[in-house]
């Protein structure tokens, strides 16, 4: 009897040490052709390189499912595709498992909450549009739906409640607003059909608050954080106010919209050495700090979010790695990681839990390229 009682202990504990909860990181490297793979610690924020997956030139943005079991990778030169991976759940390897054609080259793509469609956004197509995903998590090829937007498409996400979905507009300074069918995947615009951005802003990526009560957008060419009412009920938005997230001494000028990217990369402007050219944000878990990063100073914008009204509180801004498109906070809000275009390497910043200030812990070798970053906790 108290043998098999010590084997069903043991049995036991070996479930709950098989369950146990990893957290990786994924970096798509758009010059190398891959993405990186880190294996994180979420007590010390220490990540171990595992890897790297083949993706494809130039592999820029990247969504997870729901169930974090699949990774989505947009391949932005031609033909222009989304990879589909599986995540093992206790190395964190990516296997592909399929490529399929999207309708255009996307610099942003996202997942519906249900994880039964694929959102993308084309800034060089100024488009929209909705993949379906099968009951595997396979991309399939043939869009539900293709919207022709305004000007250079930048974002597209679905709201908490996955009623809505909001696509942002650098080039027409707007941010479409539709109600969604998650039965079918179709978009059909919401009345108003988008609300107006600070003229001249560019609008570019956007977070909602885990209230969901407020959106944060980041602008590209002004360098500021427009912050949005919004309304759960009817799905729209109400423009409130906007903060810099630029440096005070940075001394930049406004930004002016970029060349699509090409087979070989992201183009620049002409001169962009004193040229605003914001791009990433993310926020907190428990909703308390937002951070934006700005490339061409290549820092990272700290603020405190008040939580009734929305207000933002610049709290300063750190260095980091050069050219920063694309960085992320941790499930659990502890550690933000950014990376760099124009940098061999990533950086991991400790959040101060009540300042909401960043830390430098440690720096890790990235690929040519780095520029989006996913975070994955499985079980």
């Amino acid at each position: 009897m108290l043998r098999t009682s010590l084997a069903i202990l043991l049995a036991v504990c070996a479930c709950l040490g098989s369950a146990r909860a990893e957290t990786f990181v994924y970096v798509s490297n758009a010059e190398d052709a891959d993405i990186s793979i880190y294996r994180m610690d979420a007590e010390s924020g220490a990540l171990q390189p595992a890897g790297r997956a083949a993706a494809g030139k130039v592999v820029m943005p990247m969504a997870v499912s729901p169930d974090h079991r699949r990774l989505y990778a947009a391949i932005r030169s031609t033909p222009f595709s989304v990879a589909t991976y599986a995540i093992n759940p206790s190395d964190g390897q990516l296997t592909r498992l399929s490529t399929v054609p999207l309708p255009d080259s996307m610099p942003y793509i996202s997942v519906d909450r249900t994880g039964r469609f694929l959102f993308g956004a084309s800034y060089g197509g100024d488009l929209v549009s909705v993949n379906p995903i099968g009951p595997d998590g396979f991309v399939q090829g043939e869009p539900v739906q293709v919207v022709r937007t305004g000007r250079q498409a930048h974002a597209i996400l679905a709201d908490p409640s996955n009623r809505y979905v909001f696509a942002s507009n650098l080039g027409n300074d707007q941010i479409l607003q539709f109600l969604f069918d998650e039965r079918s995947g179709q978009l059909t615009p919401n009345r108003p059909a988008a609300v107006m951005a600070p003229t001249n802003a560019g609008p570019r990526h956007f977070v909602f608050a885990p209230n969901n009560r407020f959106v944060f957008a980041i602008n590209e060419l002004a360098g500021t954080v427009t912050s949005y009412a919004f309304d759960p009920g009817s799905g729209l938005l109400a423009q409130q106010g906007s903060v810099s997230a630029v440096p005070p001494d940075a001394n930049l000028k406004p930004g002016s919209a970029r060349a699509p990217v090409s087979a070989s990369g992201p183009v620049p402007p002409e001169d962009d050495s004193q040229k605003i050219w914001a791009a990433d944000i993310h926020i907190t878990p428990n909703g308390r700090f937002l951070y934006a990063s700005e490339r061409t100073s290549s820092t990272l914008a700290a603020f405190a979010v008040e939580g009734l009204t929305g207000k933002l509180t610049y709290l300063g801004s750190t260095p980091t790695e050069t050219q920063p498109r694309g960085f992320q906070v941790d499930p659990y809000g502890r550690f933000l990681i950014a990376s760099g275009e124009k940098s061999d390497q990533i950086s991991v910043y400790a959040i101060d839990p009540e300042k909401g200030t960043l830390r430098l812990l440690q720096r890790y070798p990235a690929g040519r390229g780095a520029n989006w970053v996913s975070i994955v906790e499985t079980r």
